[in-house]
C-alpha cells in the first residue's frame, strides 16, 4: 500500500475504523439507522474505480462482497445497496449499506436522508463487524 495514503477528513469524521482488508480500510458509518460500511482503497490519489490497477479493481469487488456478507451476518437485511458516488468526498470509497424494508430512508437512498443517529455503543458494533470480517 502507498505510504502516503491519508483518509479524507470528512470520511474520518463520519466513521469509526473497523480495520483493514488487504486493499481497503473498512469504516463503519456513525449512523445507527443503517448498518453501513465504507471501503477505502489504501492508495493515495484515487478518485475513480478506473484509477485502480486491474488486479486491485478485482480485489476491491471481492472486498465489497466480503463486506456485504459481513453486514448480512451482523445486520440481516432485505437488500444491500452498493455505491461509489464521490460527489462530496473525492477520495475513492465504496458504500455498502444493509437496507431493511421500512427503514428510515426506504425505499429511497440513504444519502441525505434525515439526520444521523449515533450508536449507543459504536465500538461494540465495530467489533461485531471486525469478527464478521475476520479481522481479529
Amino acid at each position: 500500500m502507498s505510504a502516503t495514503f491519508e483518509l479524507d477528513a470528512r470520511l474520518a469524521g463520519d466513521t469509526v475504523v473497523v480495520g483493514d482488508l488487504p486493499l481497503c480500510r473498512v469504516l463503519l458509518m456513525r449512523d445507527q439507522r443503517f448498518a453501513w460500511l465504507v471501503l477505502v482503497p489504501r492508495h493515495a490519489g484515487l478518485v475513480e474505480v478506473a484509477d485502480l490497477a486491474e488486479a486491485d479493481r478485482a480485489a476491491l469487488w471481492r472486498e465489497v462482497d466480503q463486506a456485504g456478507a459481513a453486514l448480512r451476518t451482523v445486520a440481516p437485511c432485505d437488500k444491500l445497496n452498493i455505491g461509489a458516488l464521490g460527489n462530496i468526498v473525492r477520495q475513492l470509497h465504496v458504500h455498502v449499506v444493509a437496507r431493511v424494508e421500512g427503514d428510515a430512508a426506504w425505499p429511497g437512498p440513504v444519502w441525505g436522508s434525515g439526520k444521523a443517529e449515533p450508536y449507543a455503543d459504536i465500538e461494540g458494533m465495530a467489533e461485531r463487524m471486525r469478527r464478521a470480517l475476520v479481522l481479529g
